[in-house]
């Protein structure tokens, strides 16, 4: 299971939105990330729940899309 397509409608960048109404889109990627047209963050989908902390995303800014694992490991504590 993934993100449902209603929610991947509402869903955005907690960074980017706070700039404007229409930036902070997702694309939903190896149904496992969910990244952001306007920053480039990536937000982990773990047990089919969107992780969106700016921290998950700011941590994957730099990987490319093909460079992300298949599988998102945990978070750094």
């Amino acid at each position: 299971m993934s993100v449902s397509p209603e929610l991947l409608e509402i869903l955005r960048c907690p960074v980017c939105i706070q700039e404007s109404d229409d930036a902070g889109l997702l694309d939903l990627t190896n149904e496992v990330w969910l990244v952001c047209q306007t920053c480039d963050r990536k937000y982990p989908i773990r047990d089919d729940i969107p992780v969106m902390l700016v921290e998950e995303g700011t941590r994957w800014q730099q990987t490319t899309v093909a460079e992300l694992p298949e599988t998102p490991p945990e978070p750094v504590v």
